[in-house]
């Protein structure tokens, strides 16, 4: 029975495969139609990373300054370690020292700029009166009528009440200011903390990407560089340090309240590239008008002669004994660095120079000499 069912039962008819015909030929990649398609393709995606780049902007300038403070302390951090801690204990003793540096700040400097400020806009209308006693400035107003019309804006906001709701206006936007502050300088210090404590893991990942009979080599001119940009964080240290005892001791003499406070500003100011020297001259010139015209414009003039001597001799000097980068070099690195990228630019310049002079020295001069 079996035989004959098998005998009965037909073979299964394979399925026909359809014809789609032949290949045809590859596309001519030569073509003004290809090129022009693989072009535009192109150009879209460059322009949505572009987009994207400049979105994410910020975050970018965040990891930056925060990298260029991780390795700045990174000096500080080893310092520590050789007195037998570990690395996350010089860690921890280097961001208590920031922290307790922060609360100093805000101790010793709130009250004073608080009651300087009300006592400056009570004395407002007295000192645009004193500026008319000056024969110049007189003669100035005759012509323009500049204090006049500073004086009736002055009488006209507190008199029909625009003065309270710009200053609510100005409240609002303070306090957006101090958030977004808060926020960008919270995420710096995390940043900066994650980055300082696993700086040589960093590292050495890095080294890894390195064809090993290079590594050693690439590991010092690596260390070195990081050990150039401690010591130009520790220089601009010393240059805020300088700015602060000159303006403290300058403050003293001119009888200016709270001094101390005054000289904490301006160091705070003088870690800041670009502005941080015409932040910290408004200050002090508002400061020094609350005592008298007079003072306010020798306060002015003692701070601008300062930052002169400080630019052109002061800075050229400890950076060409800290990072062994020439006076011109310095200036004109921060030039660039600041039209290139500003604040950010300006901060990363002179360590970034310092860094290309010691891969020419190190690098291209040797094989220059030796072809």
């Amino acid at each position: 029975m079996a035989i004959s069912d098998r005998i009965k039962r037909k073979p299964k008819e394979s399925p026909i495969q359809p014809d789609f015909g032949a290949a045809g030929a590859p596309i001519d990649r030569g073509h003004p139609f290809y090129f022009g398609f693989v072009a535009t393709v192109g150009a879209l995606t460059a322009f949505v990373l572009m987009r994207a780049l400049a979105s994410a902007s910020q975050v970018f300038v965040l990891i930056l300054v925060a990298l260029f403070l991780a390795t700045g302390l990174n000096p500080a951090v080893e310092a520590i370690r050789k007195r037998g801690l570990s690395r996350a204990g010089a860690v921890s003793v280097i961001f208590g020292l920031v922290i307790l540096l922060v609360i100093l700040f805000g101790t010793l400097l709130v009250p004073p700029l608080v009651s300087q400020g009300t006592h400056l806009i009570e004395i407002a209308p007295s000192l645009l009166d004193q500026l008319k006693n000056n024969p110049t400035i007189a003669n100035i107003n005759d012509h323009y009528g500049v204090i006049d019309t500073l004086q009736k804006r002055l009488s006209s906001v507190t008199s029909d009440g625009t003065l309270l709701i710009s200053a609510f206006g100005g409240v609002i936007g303070v306090g957006k200011s101090v958030l977004s502050g808060t926020f960008t300088g919270l995420t710096i210090l995390v940043l900066t903390l994650y980055f300082i404590t696993s700086l040589p893991q960093a590292v050495d990942l890095g080294l890894k990407l390195v064809p090993a009979s290079r590594r050693p080599r690439f590991a010092a001119l690596t260390n070195a560089i990081i050990s150039r940009v401690g010591a130009f964080v520790g220089s601009q240290i010393l240059v805020s340090f300088l700015a602060a005892f000159f303006i403290t001791i300058f403050g003293l003499i001119l009888g200016l309240p709270s001094p101390i406070a005054i000289g904490i500003v301006i160091f705070v100011c003088g870690l800041v590239p670009l502005i941080g020297h015409f932040l910290g001259c408004g200050i002090f010139t508002i400061i020094a008008l609350t005592q008298s015209v007079a003072i306010g414009f020798a306060a002015f003039i003692g701070y601008v002669v300062y930052v002169q001597i400080e630019n052109y001799i002061l800075t050229p000097k400890i950076m060409k004994r800290t990072l062994a980068v020439p006076g011109a070099v310095t200036i004109i690195s921060a030039l660039i660095g600041t039209s290139l990228l500003g604040l950010v630019g300006g901060l990363l310049a002179v360590p970034v120079a310092a860094s290309i002079i010691l891969i020419l020295e190190e690098v291209v001069f040797p094989r220059a000499e030796k072809s």
